[in-house]
């Protein structure tokens, strides 16, 4: 739903005059992507850089190795497999096309801030393309050097994927909400998965691999850094909607001494879109640190896979091209492997064998192969409070809550922050809608590309969901929607996702632990195998699925 703002919606009325009173403030921020932000009260002076990065090798492969098992990819399937298959004693070698991540930049800091993007922020653009891109129809997008950055926005038509580049994967961007599903949601999930083996131990496997833990409630119901969440409940709770509170992999000890400015503001800064300096535990910190400490594990970053094919004399011969920090070719390599692994994300694994198999060079993979993608239903919106009801200047960029209306309106919608370091006087959030439209990629003869299949007009379901809930709170509090923060006139951000799920789908593509059927040896360990939707968002339930997987594929094929 786009077009001019309507500012007499909500029941008394809102007024125009009401509703710029009301968000006025935003017409500094158009200035929040070019120019630092003063450093928050409570630090002194401003934040330095967190705890050093986990070390994790990283070590160009040479050409003409070989490695028992190759892992395509650093995201949360492909570190569950590389760490169980190194304590199996099984060497792994990691590809990863993004950088390590473990060399700070001129400010200190190994990643830029959410507000001060820069050559580190986004993967190979001239001009960075932020998520929310405006501020009163402001854009806030700017020019950056051209880099091997942490965000990719990867267009296809009708919709932006934005995914994780570097070593750690989207555990790298995303803000640590680690949701398990409930279990009555689990059959539309995974049909073909035993959901009390799930629940009884794997989600509590990769629940305890990851380090998910729950905020302290009593804390959470004070600190400033929250109040814009307290908001959130409190307008979801007038409205009648469940309000829940959700684990996330965030250091919660952490944070409380960011609130108490003693340490480094870390999300307290608003560190999550392009990366977190400090207390976020990224796979690096968790999954990868534990691969590494068995001495079985080496990754070699900025390193591309562009071909697999079976080899003479058994296993896959791979080829890799080693790029430099501009996305250039250094060097093309082969190596060979006994088994490979994707898990290059959703996307990244789909368009990889999607071009092998169209290309002849895994022709016996099945037609299955780049089908049932789905954008995990997500869209965004914003609403546009009182000034009565401000939402606070400091805000935590790690989100704790979220609204579940899955079973009346088919949407869960995260409270997420807007931490801009100024009041907003605005509620922000990134729905997850059940939604049955899926596409397909496809090999492309004419450009040697693969493409999406993606409708732009079947995100309408999805804002239907998230309108069932959010209507009905702009109702109730007299409130609108924002309309500014996506493009001019735009009330709904519905032309991304950051769930991508699907392409190469358990039982359909794969046998029912992620074979790759046509090849032995060859497996999908990510969320390509879980076909576009998850209910909540997806991390926990990949890694946890990769969990279940590699430990029936190290007992029978190793």
């Amino acid at each position: 739903m786009s077009g001019h703002p309507q500012y007499g919606e909500g029941t008394d009325g809102v007024s125009r005059r009401r509703f710029l009173a009301g968000t006025g403030s935003l017409l500094g921020a158009a200035a929040l992507a070019g120019h630092a932000t003063p450093a928050l009260a409570g630090t002194g002076t401003a934040p330095t850089a967190g705890p050093a990065p986990t070390a994790v090798p990283t070590t160009p492969l040479p050409t003409g190795a070989h490695v028992p098992a190759l892992v395509v990819g650093t995201g949360y399937g492909g570190s569950v497999a590389a760490l169980r298959l190194a304590r199996a004693g099984i060497d792994v070698h990691m590809v990863e096309m993004g950088m390590a991540w473990d060399t700070p930049g001129p400010d200190g800091k190994v990643f830029a801030n959410t507000t001060r993007p820069d050559y580190r922020s986004f993967w190979l653009r001239s001009r960075t393309k932020q998520p929310l891109s405006n501020f009163l129809g402001i854009p806030l997008d700017k020019d950056v050097p051209r880099h091997t950055g942490i965000l990719d926005a990867e267009d296809f038509a009708g919709i932006t994927v934005y995914q994780g580049r570097g070593v750690g994967g989207g555990s790298l961007v995303n803000g640590g909400m680690a949701v398990t599903p409930r279990r009555e949601n689990f059959a539309a999930i995974l049909p073909t998965v035993d959901a009390a083996e799930m629940y009884a131990t794997y989600y509590p496997r990769a629940n305890a691999g990851l380090g998910v833990t729950a905020v302290d409630q009593s804390w959470w119901e004070s600190a400033d850094c929250y109040q814009y969440a307290r908001v959130g409940r409190r307008h979801a709770e007038r409205s009648g909607f469940p309000f829940v509170f959700v684990p996330n992999v965030y250091d919660w000890d952490y944070m409380k001494q960011e609130a108490a400015g003693a340490v480094p503001r870390s999300a307290l800064d608003g560190e999550v879109i392009y990366g977190n300096n400090a207390g976020k535990k990224t796979l690096r910190k968790t999954y990868l640190a534990q691969a590494a400490a068995t001495g079985r594990l080496a990754v070699s970053a900025l390193h591309k896979v562009t071909s697999v094919t079976p080899a003479p004399g058994g296993g896959y011969t791979v080829a890799i091209d080693q790029i430099d920090t501009t996305g250039a070719t250094l060097a093309s390599k082969t190596v060979t492997a006994d088994k490979v692994f994707f898990a290059a994300g959703s996307v990244g694994t789909s368009k990889l064998l999607t071009r092998l198999k169209a290309t002849g060079a895994l022709p016996a993979l099945n037609d299955r192969i780049g089908k049932d993608w789905g954008d995990n239903g997500n869209v965004m919106c914003g609403r546009a409070n009182h000034m009565w009801d401000p939402t606070g200047a400091l805000q935590s960029a790690m989100p704790t809550a979220g609204i579940d209306n899955w079973d009346a309106g088919g949407a869960f919608a995260e409270v997420a922050p807007l931490p801009t370091g100024i009041e907003t006087y605005a509620s922000f959030y990134l729905s997850i809608t059940k939604t049955p439209h899926r596409a397909e990629f496809r090999w492309n003869p004419a450009t040697g590309t693969v493409d999406l299949d993606w409708d732009r007009a079947w995100k309408q379901t999805s804002v239907d969901a998230a309108k069932a809930i959010f209507d009905k709170i702009n109702a109730k509090e007299g409130t609108v929607y924002r309309s500014d923060l996506f493009g001019a006139y735009k009330i709904w951000g519905d032309h991304l996702t950051y769930h991508p799920l699907g392409g190469a789908v358990l039982d359909r593509a794969t046998d029912n632990h992620g074979r790759l059927h046509g090849y032995s040896g060859l497996y999908v360990i990510d969320g390509a195998l879980i076909p576009g939707n998850t209910s909540v968002n997806p991390f926990v339930t990949i890694t946890a699925l990769a969990e279940r997987n590699i430990e029936r594929i190290v007992a029978e094929d190793f």
